[in-house]
């Protein structure tokens, strides 16, 4: 069954690239050899920029390099930050991005791919607060400065969480933890995927031990939206690596759990 599974979808993976040498974004990176992928570089573990070399990596790195290679085409990296990464999608600069958050603003204007991984939300603070800010509620007072990057799913979020709060709102490539560390804000919201990546980095750093996590959402590439033969492709493409197991071994490589 599986392996009749296997066949269907590859079989399906071949019948949308043939069709797709008529028209659209596949046939675009197969003429040319090239696939290019948005990336902000700035999300722990998904994608990190070296500044000293340019490169990057992360797990939405290996995706996209996996990609590629079944593509048989080359890979471009595309630097982009949070409030510009979907009219990079629609302006054509680049043919993809890597993980995103979905949302209904974004989906207003960008496709999405199929979800591979979700997130939740929570709060982090620095140790020294840590009698302060013990739930969700302590955040949500007028005394209270919670930091946001300018363009992300957070900063929509600080102001749901928390409207009795002020906010910092700051532009990459600043980034809203960053803020916290300072002393200029007292606390800021991010995954729970990259919280653990910085309180590891961070000693002086904790999660806000809250009752529970906030806004579990499915995270997806980003693809242009009215092109289903590529959306389809990367769809299928998605199944495929699923049933064979490699996003599960991403994710153990990447210290990541789903």
């Amino acid at each position: 069954m599986k392996l009749f599974k296997f066949l269907s979808l590859f079989i399906t993976l071949i019948s949308i690239a043939v069709c797709a040498r008529a028209e659209g974004v596949l046939q675009d990176v197969l003429s040319n050899g090239v696939l290019k992928v948005g990336t902000t570089g700035d999300w722990n573990p998904m994608t990190m920029k070296d500044p000293a070399t340019n490169g990057y990596a992360g797990y939405d790195i290996d995706v996209m390099k996996e990609l590629a290679k079944d593509l048989d085409v080359k890979l471009e990296f595309i630097p982009t930050d949070w409030k510009t990464l979907v009219s990079g999608v629609t302006s054509g600069k680049y043919h993809m991005t890597g993980s995103a958050s979905i949302s209904p603003a974004r989906a207003k204007a960008a496709g999405y791919s199929n979800s591979y991984f979700s997130l939740a939300t929570v709060p982090l603070t620095l140790k020294k607060n840590a009698n302060k800010f013990t739930d969700w509620a302590d955040l949500d007072k007028s005394s209270v400065t919670v930091a946001a990057t300018l363009g992300t799913t957070q900063e929509k979020q600080v102001k749901q969480f928390f409207p009795n709060a002020q906010y910092k709102i700051v532009e990459a490539p600043a980034r809203d933890f960053q803020e916290v560390l300072a002393g200029r804000a007292d606390a800021h919201i991010t995954s729970n995927v990259e919280a653990y990546k910085l309180v590891s980095k961070y000693p002086e750093m904790m999660i806000v031990p809250v009752s529970a996590p906030r806004a579990p959402t499915p995270i997806a590439m980003l693809l242009p939206q009215g092109d289903q033969v590529w959306i389809n492709y990367v769809n299928t493409w998605i199944a495929l690596k699923t049933e064979r197991g490699f996003f599960a071994e991403l994710g153990r490589k990447w210290q990541l759990s789903n």
